[in-house]
């Protein structure tokens, strides 16, 4: 059933459980769509004779704040495991990274779906990592290495709602992605035996979960912020590339809960020579600018694993109009902007 309140898209919305896949592993067309709260059943994701070494299930957790901004990452690709802890000091500049590869599934737990009930997990060289759902209450984010302690907890106020979409490159490849963003955050960081509480009212945390069955090379845009302007709880959430040609996008606008889906592929303008440049992001509706002030840089080469990342944290400016027609201005809504090359 569709939603015929939300009027910026052409998106079929989904207000009922679906598997993700039918019986034969295959994508379930009738999963293809966006949803306001988490509804997809991605157990069978495994089911089917080409499926294995193509599955990517992971849990993202990012968190900013004035004082610190960290990111907690647990994923299987199949054939082996991918998990990182990194945190930016923001006083200091210094950035904290312990990330480990293991093989196949090796000492990663993942729910099958989002909010079923289970907890995500590692135990891999150098990295401990929990994240669990509370009921009624949101997400306790815990994370442990030699260096950073995260203990931290991403509420879910009454009648918050994620982004939820089923992007589909064919039958045999396609993607589950939820984007939940503005979750007000609470606890602290131990950074080398120092306690960084986060700062009430200033602290957030965006979720990107994913479940699904990649090719094997892909190239993406993503952007996220939140914050409190203008009394009220803001969220953006930015897609592109990775959805051109499918009829669907991920792109969407919070405004205290709420959220309005953005149908239209958006235009990602920076400079690929100087990353810490503005970045501009319009598309009818959309007209934003990103200023950088840490880009971080990654690059991978293990087997037949390559990828190339240039994440940048700033804030974002500009306006995007919600579904009633209302401008919502932000002034500067920190977030990040991103662009990857992976062959995975």
């Amino acid at each position: 059933m569709a939603d015929q309140t939300a009027q910026r898209t052409h998106e079929r919305e989904l207000t009922e459980p679906v598997s993700l896949t039918g019986s034969d592993g295959r994508l379930n067309r009738a999963a293809v769509g966006w949803s306001r709260h988490p509804l997809h059943d991605t157990s069978g994701i495994a089911r089917g004779a080409t499926a294995w070494g193509r599955n990517k299930r992971w849990e993202y957790w990012g968190v900013t704040s004035p004082d610190v901004i960290a990111a907690v990452t647990v994923a299987t690709l199949d054939y082996a495991t991918m998990c990182q802890v990194w945190v930016l000091d923001r006083a200091t500049g210094e950035a904290i990274d312990r990330s480990a590869v293991t093989p196949l599934s090796r000492g990663v737990t993942l729910p099958r779906s989002l909010r079923d009930g289970g907890a995500a997990r590692a135990r891999v060289p150098g990295l401990e990592i929990d994240l669990e759902e509370l009921p009624d209450a949101g997400t306790r984010i815990r994370a442990r290495t030699d260096r950073v302690e995260i203990d931290v907890v991403a509420e879910r106020p009454a009648g918050h709602e994620a982004l939820g979409v089923v992007v589909p490159w064919s039958d045999r490849r396609f993607q589950h992605t939820v984007k939940d963003v503005a979750r007000p955050t609470r606890g602290s960081l131990v950074i080398d035996g120092r306690e960084v509480p986060l700062a009430e009212g200033e602290s957030w945390a965006v979720l990107d979960h994913g479940r699904g069955r990649w090719p094997y090379s892909m190239r993406w845009h993503w952007g996220a912020a939140s914050g409190i302007e203008g009394g009220r709880r803001l969220g953006l959430q930015l897609g592109g590339l990775w959805t051109v040609g499918t009829g669907m996008t991920e792109n969407a606008l919070s405004v205290d809960g709420r959220l309005t889906k953005l149908g239209d592929e958006l235009d990602w303008r920076f400079d690929p020579a100087d990353h810490l440049a503005p970045w501009t992001i319009t598309g009818p509706g959309v007209d934003l600018v990103f200023t950088p002030f840490h880009d971080r840089h990654a690059r991978t080469a293990l087997g037949v694993i390559h990828s190339e990342t240039h994440q940048c944290f700033g804030t974002y400016a500009g306006e995007v109009t919600d579904d009633s027609g209302r401008v919502i201005r932000i002034e500067a809504l920190l977030g990040w902007a991103e662009v990857v090359r992976n062959r995975w």
